[in-house]
């Protein structure tokens, strides 16, 4: 995935910041450079590398009086590339983030919205005097900053890098830039300006040629790619479109418990039908208990949902960093957040889901995305969302609700009726969805509220809650993740923005625990 990191101060030295740079050495293993800034401060950077794989990749990158460092994909960038070189621009290697100082150079800060692409990058500007710094518009790749005691501002790819030196950790908010020093949204995820006019027909046909896309443009890779399969529909449809697009078999993965994993046997289907190359790995309850304090020092969260979902997907990506040479991931990630969840069934109207779509967008950073990030980055493999192409997106978003909302049943209707036909077996395609945190094995929750339960024994949790202001916990494993994560990240809980939970406002959604197999909907989810 790779790390940056970048500084703009006094109250800072060299050694200092390669320390606090090594905290993510995970990020990128290939390489490290760091270089100091004119007028004080340091930009750094950790490679992992995906695209223009020889020593010309290597950042930070130059041009004229301007030094980027990006973690990052341009997508299209080969055509992007010609296109520069026609004009006279020159690169020094293949890497696609090596666009961005000439693209920079020629828009200015206008150069962010107009990238196709996942990122998350910091440019010295000579000419400005400082930094600046920019994010994706959903924020698939991640960003933090805050400001030391002298006032210096420093931004890096995750807290655990900032923990000791700013005040307060802040995340970068996605779609937007920093410059002169102000922070401007230069596009808003969530918005849809119009509602698309159009019959089913047209809708599906819409979905299906942006979904294959989104999918197409994440193959171009000069490292090893991989799947991640849990054979639920949203990564079964990215795997399925990229055997079709490949014309090769695939490399697929999956993980359950060795006693109960739901969806291993739904993975090992989908693999059969697209003829992928198919690995299975299991974990035990021991291992989930061992791995708990690590995983959420990895995260940077307490959130319930996150964590549990993070347990199944930290150890399989560790596995694969273990035993196979892959260096990319593609997964599922964005597709509830776009077209509903077991929960929204629950929606009153049109509006109140369409409202809870666009908070669930804009949130995803601290939520389904840090996941993905975390848990693959840190085993230093990178990861693509192909629901969270841009395009694809905002078409999904400008979609009428009332048509995005359950009717039939089935939750995800247009997107299930948008590849009907052979790419998935037909009980793949419609089968009810199961979480994540359940789907690896119901007892794996279970066991993390078991293990909870006896850290507690005899002593007044609800008690222990209270002590905490912010996104205060409220069972015995919440306050377990919030004990580990102030471990970590202490004073820091307002990273989070909150539990993520069904929308107590609906009825049928006054829960007290995140899993869907609490909502009376579940039916026969998870079999």
């Amino acid at each position: 995935m790779c790390t940056v990191l970048g500084y703009q101060g006094m109250k800072m030295t060299r050694a200092r910041f390669e320390q606090l740079l090594s905290r993510t050495r995970m990020r990128g293993p290939d390489d490290t450079r760091v270089e100091q800034l004119p007028g004080g401060g340091f930009l750094g950077f950790q490679r992992l590398a995906i695209m223009g794989l020889t020593e010309e990749g290597m950042q930070p990158f130059h041009r004229g009086s301007l030094t980027a460092v990006c973690n990052g994909e341009l997508y299209g960038f080969r055509a992007l590339k010609e296109q520069l070189e026609a004009q006279g621009v020159a690169f020094a290697g293949d890497s696609d983030c090596e666009l961005l100082l000439p693209l920079y150079e020629r828009m200015g800060t206008d150069v962010f919205a107009s990238l196709d692409a996942e990122f998350a990058c910091i440019l010295y500007d000579a000419s400005r005097g400082g930094l600046v710094a920019a994010r994706d518009p959903i924020g698939i790749r991640p960003l933090f900053y805050g400001h030391d005691a002298s006032g210096g501002i420093a931004f890096a790819s995750e807290a655990r890098s900032l923990v000791g030196w700013v005040d307060e950790i802040r995340p970068f908010p996605p779609g937007c830039y920093y410059a002169d020093g102000q922070i401007v949204r230069y596009r808003d995820i969530g918005a849809a300006d119009e509602m698309i006019d159009a019959d089913e027909e047209e809708l599906c046909a819409g979905i299906r040629e942006r979904l294959i896309a989104g999918v197409e443009k994440r193959l171009d890779s000069d490292a090893p790619l991989g799947f991640l399969l849990s054979g639920g529909l949203d990564s079964s449809l990215v795997c399925a479109i990229a055997a079709r697009k490949l014309k090769k078999p695939i490399r697929t993965f999956a993980i359950g418990m060795e006693k109960d994993a739901i969806d291993l046997k739904y993975a090992r289907r989908v693999a059969e039908y697209i003829g992928a190359e198919h690995t299975e790995f299991f974990m035990t309850p021991q291992q989930v208990r061992d791995s708990l304090e690590e995983v959420i020092s990895v995260l940077g969260t307490y959130d319930i949902t996150t964590v549990r979902a993070s347990m199944g997907m930290y150890l399989l990506c560790k596995a694969i960093h273990e035993h196979a040479d892959v260096r990319v991931l593609l997964t599922g990630e964005v597709s509830d957040e776009l077209f509903g969840y077991k929960y929204t069934d629950f929606a009153p109207s049109a509006d109140e889901f369409q409202r809870e779509s666009q908070k669930r967008v804009r949130e995803l950073y601290a939520y389904d995305v840090l996941r993905a990030d975390r848990c693959i980055a840190d085993n230093s493999i990178e990861a693509r969302v192909p629901f969270g192409d841009l395009e694809f997106v905002k078409y999904v978003m400008s979609i009428d609700p009332e048509k995005k909302r359950n009717h039939t049943g089935k939750g995800k209707y247009l997107l299930r009726r948008a590849f009907e036909g052979d790419w998935l077996p037909f009980d793949i395609l419609w089968r009810e969805k199961a979480a994540f945190s359940d789907a690896v094995g119901h007892s794996m929750v279970d066991d993390l509220k078991q293990y909870a339960a006896e850290v507690y024994a005899g002593r007044d949790w609800r008690a222990l809650c209270a002590q905490y202001g912010t996104n205060a916990p409220f069972t015995p494993e919440s306050l377990l993740y919030r004990e580990i994560f102030e471990k970590y990240y202490p004073g820091q809980a307002a990273m989070i923005p909150g539990f993520w939970l069904p929308n107590p406002a609906w009825e049928g959604c006054r829960v007290d625990d995140p899993s869907a197999r609490v909502l009376a909907n579940y039916g026969a989810s998870g079999m």
